[in-house]
């Protein structure tokens, strides 16, 4: 069928920098709000708190605040300038990092992180629908795992650099100075970045109109009835849950159980782990694009095979005893971290088919919004919940496990969840394969 432009290639390469730029944005944004898990144990004993209140600080705190702005944010940018808002996003959650360096008690570093969270919340949907604005149907698997490196490299630079300035200067130093990048990619992207037509690659007889704002109702209306959208969110929910809370407690882990240093956690983490997962998110694009031009459906089941090939690996991982390990640069490095590295490569599968897949079901003029909804999910239920419940299992168990608590609290939930969202992902490829629109079918 005849196209209004073809669809063989994207912009070239003004998609490709701004694409990068974005990358940049994401990785300050996960940087920002990911250090605290580096800076956990420090914190913990200077404000003299428990696993209960860290899990509040670093998730609950941060996810009910970026949650109620995550959707009136998103529905903004549905009707402005994607690129400038983000930009400015950037810039706030920046600035309220460094602030968090300056906090003199438990409560004062909360609202500063609650800050964070208000600036975060306009970031990541209006960022996903500009690449599905700059890339079409069939290369946007690749596009999205690009897009989230940003965790990766993320957890590669600020666990790394973070757990490093800690050790040497303090917690308060490392908000400081991680900080300060996300500035420079504030500024970057609002000087030199490209916003993108809405709606560009839409079919010639279903084409792209600009559509007049709706009610919220309706938007969660039409996402509610949708059983494709609702059980992709809800094993994405329970992919967050796992994900943030193994991302924020698991270097409270290794120095607990396996008596690594900060800096030591910090580079295990950083070093083995991000590019494990980097990789990951790389692999699970391509493979995404490539398998889903035999059947719609690979694009969940890819998620699918991350979880049921994770779950093993992660469960080892923190089940495995201390004791034995190689000795890496002057540490000892677990030899639990080899499970490690095969979960981090596999656990990461499912975020960018997801995305891949929701820019797909979600029309160009609500994506931001529809996205939004979906980091709804995500951030409240995932980011807030898991770090929290995982801290609470955590301390309940101390009178049975004592100082290994932690161990068995993060075991757990990555079996229960990691099995829960494969079988989730299973019953949602078939209606997924029925309400994916015509015209990104033909495009494919």
């Amino acid at each position: 069928m005849p196209q209004t432009q073809p669809l063989q290639a994207a912009h070239g390469w003004r998609s490709h920098y701004t694409l990068g730029l974005l990358l940049f944005v994401y990785t300050m944004s996960f940087i920002d709000r990911q250090i605290m898990s580096i800076l956990m144990e420090p914190i913990k004993q200077e404000f003299q708190v428990s696993d209960t209140a860290m899990g509040f600080l670093s998730g609950l705190a941060f996810a009910l605040f970026y949650s109620a702005l995550a959707v009136p944010f998103g529905r903004y940018a549905d009707r402005t300038n994607r690129r400038n808002f983000v930009a400015y996003c950037c810039a706030a959650w920046s600035a309220m990092t460094a602030v968090c360096g300056l906090a003199v008690g438990f409560w004062s570093l909360a609202f500063a992180r609650i800050g964070v969270a208000v600036g975060e919340a306009g970031g990541g949907p209006p960022s996903i629908s500009m690449i599905a604005d700059h890339y079409p149907p069939q290369q946007r698997g690749r596009a999205m795992s690009v897009y989230l490196l940003g965790p990766q490299i993320g957890i590669l630079l600020g666990l790394t650099t973070g757990g490093w300035i800690a050790q040497h200067y303090g917690w308060r130093a490392a908000f400081i100075w991680m900080a300060l990048p996300g500035l420079v990619a504030a500024l970057m992207l609002r000087v030199s970045g490209v916003e993108p037509q809405r709606g560009q690659w839409q079919s010639s007889d279903n084409p792209y109109t600009e559509a007049p704002p709706e009610p919220l109702s309706k938007l969660v209306r039409d996402l509610w009835a949708s059983p494709a959208f609702t059980r992709i969110t809800l094993a994405s929910i329970l992919m967050g849950f796992t994900g943030y809370g193994i991302g924020i407690w698991t270097p409270a882990f290794l120095v607990r159980s396996h008596g690594m240093s900060l800096q030591g956690a910090g580079v295990v983490m950083g070093l083995l782990g991000g590019f494990a997962a980097a990789l990951g998110s790389l692999f699970s694009g391509w493979l995404c694009d490539k398998l889903s031009k035999r059947d719609i459906r690979w694009r969940l089941g890819v998620p699918m095979l991350g979880c049921f090939l994770a779950m093993p690996l992660g469960v080892a991982f923190f089940a495995l005893p201390a004791g034995t390990g190689w000795q890496m640069g002057g540490m000892n490095v677990p030899h639990a971290i080899g499970f490690y590295v095969l979960f981090g490569f596999t656990a990461v599968w499912w975020a960018a088919p997801v995305y891949a897949s929701l820019a797909g079901l979600i029309a160009p003029h609500r994506r931001s919004s529809g996205l939004a909804l979906f980091n709804l999910g995500l951030i409240l239920c995932g980011a807030g919940l898991g770090p929290l419940i995982i801290g609470a299992v955590s301390d309940s168990l101390i009178p049975w496990f004592g100082n290994e608590a932690l161990r068995w609290s993060l075991a757990a939930s990555t079996g229960i969840c990691f099995l829960g969202g494969a079988l989730l992902f299973v019953t949602a490829m078939k209606p997924y394969a029925v309400e994916q629109p015509l015209a990104e079918i033909r495009d494919r």
